[in-house]
């Protein structure tokens, strides 16, 4: 518990010196380093199409590093204000609540027990908000720690209440997708719609790709293509794995006797393995 909040606090910190654009995709690199430390720790062997997903992910990750978008920090939270009420960025905010509400009022009731995409839509769509505000306040942090006070400004509050709001919203309905559905199938989709989703948002508010040419964007686009790739190998190959040790039933067959321990050694046990 005390790495895994380490760890967010770092990913924190990585928002406010980097663009989402960057920042959202390598968040795969976890992915890798539980599969490898569960190789070794935990005696779960990496299947070659888990070492194929691990490259993959290392590949674009090093891809979107090397064309990724300079970062352009605001100078002051009403600066941040300004990209945050801008009519490209409300239109979003705006289409994004909305689909939220339809999605929870309508389509939870219906279909929240059979179609995974209506939770994950709402942790998605919410946690592109919660990055953009979680930006803005790591922003108003870094200034205020250098002396340029952002406390006062009643703008950094809107966006400590936003992502408040964004954070349970988004933790509630992803508990429920894993409650409801398979960990395997979850994990994949809900990376693969948060960054997608995130990148946008980012895109939109901080104009991330502003100054950038055509085949740096597309170089990024390919390099997120093959994280998400790797991804889902990785899940792919742990969902095998979790089938392939369900389908190993163990009988034990026991000679009849007065005395069962007395005969135990005349006992026999056949495993049968079902191929997968």
């Amino acid at each position: 518990m005390i790495t895994m909040l380490v760890g967010e606090v770092a990913n924190f910190v990585a928002y406010v010196f980097a663009p989402a654009v960057l920042v959202t995709p390598l968040g795969a690199l976890s992915i890798i380093v539980s599969a490898v430390l569960a190789h070794f720790m935990l005696k779960e062997r990496l299947q070659k199409l888990g070492v194929l997903g691990c490259v993959s992910c290392i590949v674009g990750s090093v891809v979107i590093v090397i064309h990724a978008p300079q970062e352009h920090t605001p100078s002051s939270v009403e600066e941040i204000w300004k990209l945050a009420t801008q009519p490209a960025f409300l239109v979003y905010a705006t289409a994004t609540l909305a689909f939220v509400v339809a999605l929870i009022v309508h389509f939870e009731p219906r279909y929240g027990q059979t179609n995974i995409l209506i939770y994950l839509g709402i942790c998605s769509l919410m946690g592109s908000l919660t990055v953009v505000s979680i930006k803005a306040i790591g922003i108003a942090i870094k200034l205020t720690l250098e002396g340029i006070s952002q406390v006062a400004y009643p703008q950094t509050w809107v966006f400590v209440t936003v992502a408040i709001v964004c954070v349970v919203s988004q933790l509630n309905y992803l508990n429920k997708a894993l409650d409801t559905f398979n960990t395997a199938i979850v994990s994949p989709i809900y990376y693969v719609m948060f960054t997608t989703l995130t990148i946008v948002a980012s895109t939109i508010m901080f104009k991330d790709w502003y100054g950038q040419n055509v085949s740096s964007i597309a170089s990024e686009f390919c390099g997120l293509i093959t994280i998400i790739s790797g991804t889902i190998l990785l899940h792919t190959a742990r969902e095998q794995e979790v089938a392939s040790a369900a389908a190993s039933i163990s009988w034990y067959i026991s000679i009849a006797s007065e005395d069962p321990l007395k005969n135990i050694d005349d006992d026999y046990f056949v495993t049968f393995q079902s191929s997968v």
